[in-house]
């Protein structure tokens, strides 16, 4: 996953307002979001390579999102993947503090990374190139391959566009699709130097990738309303054809 915007307890009635895309080559094997079979419990989309996930929640209100950390030069490619960690959080009932602990004792057995963590109450981010753990605070983040709130063009423009989402009367899940659509290429004095040339920094700079072998192939939406209630949708894009939408509603427990 490339580019994650969220508002954390900024909006009276959705203490979790979650858009985000992911970024991949097409034609890695992928399963559209489902709850999994092998852990019923568990609602994500499944990277059929590796076996983890870039974002999932619990039916419990466990969450776990993740981007790679751009470094082209320094990735090794025979490490775990790191859709391994989302997955380990959602599977387990580790807490947040113990769940640090092992990452900091794991954080150079993985290429670059930013983890979100936690709850719908409460989130955590780290990043193993980076200073962490961050217990968010309300307000609205964003992260794509850098770390938190860098302020790449897609990054600042997606939290601009998120900021004027909240302001409306009523949440629109239209325009958070929208948002999640822009396609438009950065200017090249925006565009930072990751090492990757400049014809690809012009192509990652969108909000939505749109390469011929290189791409968002989805786009999931996250909502959390103060009463328990949660909205997941997931799109799934593939080029020339149009997308495909799953959506999966479901309360969580009351909490004792």
């Amino acid at each position: 996953m490339c580019l994650i915007l969220l508002a954390n307890h900024i909006h009276p009635d959705y203490p979790l307002v979650l858009a985000a895309n992911r970024d991949e080559f097409h034609a890695r094997p992928t399963r559209a979001a489902q709850w999994w079979g092998s852990q019923p419990n568990l609602l994500a989309g499944q990277d059929l390579t590796a076996g983890g996930t870039w974002l999932g929640i619990t039916d419990s209100g466990r969450i776990a999102a993740i981007t790679n950390y751009r470094e082209p030069t320094t990735n090794i490619p025979t490490v775990q993947s790191r859709g391994k960690l989302t997955t380990e959080f959602l599977q387990h009932h580790i807490s947040a503090e113990d769940y640090y602990q092992q990452l900091l004792s794991q954080r150079q057995c993985f290429n670059g990374y930013n983890l979100l963590f936690g709850s719908v109450d409460e989130l955590h981010y780290f990043s193993n190139r980076g200073a962490g753990p961050a217990n968010l605070l309300p307000s609205i983040y964003g992260v794509s391959n850098h770390l938190l709130d860098t302020p790449w063009p897609k990054v600042e423009k997606g939290k601009m566009a998120l900021s004027e989402a909240l302001a409306q009367p009523e949440l629109d899940t239209e325009t958070l699709w929208r948002l999640l659509s822009d396609s438009v290429i950065a200017p090249d004095s925006d565009l930072s130097d990751t090492g990757i040339g400049i014809e690809w920094e012009r192509l990652l700079s969108a909000i939505k990738i749109s390469g011929d072998h290189y791409g968002t192939r989805t786009s999931t939406l996250l909502l959390a309303r103060r009463d328990g209630n949660i909205f997941f949708s997931e799109r799934t894009l593939v080029p020339d054809t149009a997308a495909t939408e799953r959506t999966f509603s479901f309360t969580l427990p009351k909490k004792r």
